[in-house]
């Protein structure tokens, strides 16, 4: 872990050192089998206008000795602990959560279990389709697969580099935490709620094979405003393919355009 990143008191977060504790705070959730640490590297490009924190679940990274949670456990515990981290006092920063695929489902999951939090203001989804169609058929025969049978079958999400699922020690290292994470995928169960009163931005690769303008569309039934809906260049990880601009652009637009709001 780089000397400028540190862990949170409750295990949850991992974010700058020297971060402020007033700023927005944008709480990130990885894809399956993915490190929600990586997005730390885009912090630069926020500069200091918001605060980049990384979600880290039990089971994985520093929390690796801890039981793995079901997706319904990991959004309660992620936002138990956003709650208590300041946010939910009257003066606490402002909330944003983003995720991309999986990390989408968690998000989308911990917000609504945040609807009351005066400080949550935007959630933000990428690659995903609407909860109500998960899990999807594809994800839960693929859920179901081992070893070799699953590294080939991940192929069509983009999951595993060519390079990565050609070492297959490298495989054995990476493949459980993957099959892991797809399996609490597999095991989510949507159940119908009062749809978000927060803004909900879409984010999607216009070469992404796993959506398409239909599955997006049913967004609009978990929102009471509709969501804003970005088609950006790249496929299922478009801010790997074309970088994150993309991303981060529409991350700092509604930072700068609440806290243009909060000061007038």
């Amino acid at each position: 872990m780089s000397p400028s990143v540190s862990v949170d008191d409750t295990g949850w977060f991992v974010s700058r050192t020297d971060a402020d504790a007033h700023i927005p705070r944008i709480y990130c959730f990885a894809h399956a089998g993915g490190d929600s640490r990586s997005f730390l590297a885009w912090q630069d490009e926020l500069g200091d206008e918001a605060e980049l924190v990384a979600v880290c679940p039990p089971g994985r990274a520093h929390r690796a000795r801890e039981p793995r949670p079901t997706l319904a456990e990991f959004a309660q515990g992620a936002a138990a602990a956003i709650a208590v981290g300041g946010s939910g006092t009257e003066h606490g920063p402002p909330v944003y959560l983003f995720g991309h695929s999986l990390g989408s489902l968690v998000a989308f999951e911990t917000a609504r279990r945040l609807r009351e939090l005066p400080a949550l203001r935007r959630l933000f989804v990428s690659g995903v389709s609407a909860p109500s169609l998960a899990p999807s058929q594809r994800v839960c025969d693929l859920a179901a697969l081992e070893g070799r049978e699953f590294a080939e079958a991940l192929r069509f999400f983009e999951g595993l580099p060519p390079e990565v699922l050609a070492h297959e020690d490298l495989l054995d290292l990476l493949l459980p935490g993957v099959i892991a994470d797809f399996r609490m995928a597999a095991g989510y169960r949507y159940r119908p709620a009062p749809p978000l009163t927060v803004g909900v931005t879409l984010i999607a690769g216009r070469d992404d094979a796993y959506l398409d303008a239909d599955k997006l569309a049913l967004w609009d039934r978990e929102c009471v405003t509709s969501p804003a809906c970005h088609w950006v260049d790249g496929g299922h990880f478009h801010f790997r393919d074309k970088g994150p601009s993309a991303v981060i652009d529409l991350l700092l637009a509604a930072v700068r355009t609440d806290q243009h709001i909060e000061v007038i």
